[in-house]
């Protein structure tokens, strides 16, 4: 099996992150209520994802590793009512969001997540918890 050319970590990272989605869009727990900071993890650790990365993506990281679950619940509840089709503004954005050259190596990728493919509930958050530090950090750590 080769590496992942984007987080450097073993594949498929596509297949497995639909088999994610399908349990994020189930809602049950634990999977769907942090769907939000595992789009956001496997985005920035999948460049070619950050076009169409949700544009507040890195305050649901920074919340969920400063505050856990309520912390993300909270911004993705925020940033759902300054959507809201009867507000006036554009869509919220995330100006602290990196920019530039991604990093090339993730200490942890969704295949750590995954454990044996299938997402297992037991442990699910903490994982997903290394998976928000070890995108922060390489983010942060890489140079300008």
């Amino acid at each position: 099996m080769t590496n992942c050319p984007e987080c450097g970590g073993p594949g498929p990272c596509d297949d497995l992150f639909q088999e994610l989605l399908a349990l994020d869009h189930s809602r049950r727990e634990p999977w769907g209520p942090l769907h939000g900071v595992s789009v956001a993890c496997f985005v920035y650790q999948h460049p070619s994802r950050l076009v169409s990365a949700p544009p507040f993506g890195w305050t649901i990281l920074d919340a969920f590793l400063r505050d856990g679950r309520a912390g993300a619940e909270r911004v993705v509840s925020g940033f759902r009512r300054a959507n809201s089709h009867r507000r006036r503004e554009g869509p919220a954005t995330d100006a602290r969001a990196p920019s530039g050259t991604p990093p090339a190596r993730f200490a942890v990728t969704i295949a750590e997540v995954a454990v044996d493919g299938t997402f297992p509930a037991d442990g699910f958050p903490d994982r997903v918890r290394e998976w928000a530090a070890a995108t922060v950090e390489a983010w942060t750590a890489r140079p300008e």
